[in-house]
């Protein structure tokens, strides 16, 4: 056994080069937080010494006229993600040959103008009307019909006479939008989204207003084939002209499955436009993908491409988008 000491905080500690005692191992709540502490400072201190070796190292480097040493790259979850045979890469002929055959082709290659109708759950709360009334801020050329007592499929044929493009639902459960469907018109695909940590425009501090013109849309970090057909998805909603003098950018951002939507305006703080800020315009959700489904809204008889299940979860580096 190693030599045990008493440091000046009285935690008791073993010889560090033959034992290490570790917070979880202290039982006493003082004593384990003191040398939590303490080994966090130490770790800060290493890090510190190391940050400096290594500009030091760059500096001199420099100097000689060499290249500096290569950096490190921070592990993250991202980066060590599970490898997905699905992912998409730059030259795939056969992915490309997909886009000009499925259900968007005609909207995204402004053959059609994009038409969207926007609609509830039976039972709407009290924020689902705000809710509503900021995605018709956010989408262009978007009508809200109310929902009343009528099926989701009679609503489809609806829009589909009327030569909708597209079709947004917004479910609300507990006074909270809590779920979106978005169905592409005439012949599907569905997407069952849930909707989480909304937070509406007037919620949002020095929010900006948007003005009525077209935004331009990013689509960000949808590698895999399940991932590129759920952002063409979301691209048909949108008109495929933005116009740059609104300043107006919706975004779409995938990140571990997760697609967190922002809606901006930018700023010129000059005349020359050299210095430039954003400006929240709002709402502001995330959306995480439950289902895609072959054709329009079809609970009993659908056929599904994709559904999201509790033992896909067994991973945390294993992402479907």
């Amino acid at each position: 056994m190693g030599k045990r000491d008493r440091d000046e905080d009285g935690a008791s500690t073993f010889d560090s080069k033959k034992h290490l005692v570790l917070p979880n191992m202290i039982k006493n709540k003082e004593k384990r937080s003191a040398v939590h502490a303490k080994l966090k400072h130490e770790k800060k201190v290493e890090k510190k010494k190391k940050a400096k070796l290594r500009e030091f190292a760059e500096k001199k480097a420099l100097e000689l006229g060499e290249e500096p040493p290569p950096r490190k790259i921070p592990r993250t979850i991202e980066n060590t993600r599970e490898l997905d045979e699905t992912m998409c890469k730059p030259d795939d002929e056969e992915l490309f040959a997909g886009n000009d055959a499925d259900e968007f082709n005609s909207i995204l290659k402004q053959e059609r103008t994009p038409k969207v109708l926007i609609t509830t759950c039976r039972f709407n709360s009290s924020r689902g009307p705000a809710f509503i009334e900021e995605l018709l801020s956010v989408i262009p050329n978007a009508h809200y019909y109310k929902r009343g007592t009528y099926e989701l499929k009679k609503i489809v044929e609806y829009a589909n006479n009327k030569d909708f493009t597209s079709m947004v639902v917004a479910h609300t459960n507990r006074r909270e939008p809590d779920a979106l469907l978005i169905v592409g018109l005439p012949s599907g695909p569905t997407a069952h989204f849930k909707l989480s940590r909304l937070v509406l425009r007037k919620d949002i501090k020095n929010h900006g207003n948007p003005t009525s013109h077209i935004p331009e849309l990013i689509l960000n970090n949808f590698t895999t084939r399940l991932g590129h057909r759920v952002a063409r998805l979301i691209q048909s909603i949108f008109p495929q002209s933005p116009n740059f003098h609104g300043r107006r950018v919706v975004t779409f951002h995938n990140q571990r499955d997760f697609i967190f939507f922002r809606h901006h305006r930018y700023i010129f703080d000059t005349k020359e436009a050299k210095e430039t800020r954003l400006q929240e315009c709002g709402p502001r959700f995330t959306l995480k993908l439950v289902s895609l489904q072959h054709g329009t809204f079809d609970t009993k008889s659908g056929d599904y491409e994709w559904v999201h299940k509790a033992d896909m979860d067994t991973s945390r580096r294993r992402f479907f988008l």
